[in-house]
């Protein structure tokens, strides 16, 4: 069969080709999409207590949020909106870290449905493609 790192090796490049290829739209759809795998993927970690695994997808989904969402955010153009999603994603970053070191999953379910949301509306507004 296929090695743990070809199989890794491959999704990286698959991966690369989809953010070469994706428009400023679909780049924050996967943001948001991967965003949303870590915080789920850290729900499952608190299931099985694996501390180690759920804090590397807690600080995953940080790092997405922080650098990839909020960086992009235009505070020029949709100044209102801008300043609304910093809001959010700051509200969501200092949840996830609590939930890490309080100790609480619950607190992970409210990150997965705000960003659920998000993702939901974000697709909503795709442009259309012609």
């Amino acid at each position: 069969m296929y090695s743990k790192s070809g199989t890794q090796a491959y999704a990286q490049v698959d991966l690369e080709s989809q953010l070469a290829g994706a428009s400023p739209h679909e780049l924050i759809t996967m943001l948001l999409e991967g965003a949303k795998s870590a915080v789920l993927r850290a729900m499952i970690y608190f299931e099985t207590g694996n501390i180690a695994k759920r804090g590397e997808m807690i600080s995953r989904a940080i790092n997405i949020i922080d650098n990839g969402l909020r960086t992009s955010l235009d505070h020029e153009k949709g100044q209102h909106i801008a300043q609304d999603l910093e809001q959010l994603y700051e509200y969501m970053s200092r949840t996830l870290l609590e939930a890490n070191r309080q100790n609480k999953p619950e607190l992970l379910t409210g990150v997965s449905e705000i960003l659920t949301n998000l993702a939901t509306t974000w697709k909503e507004i795709e442009p259309k493609k012609r």
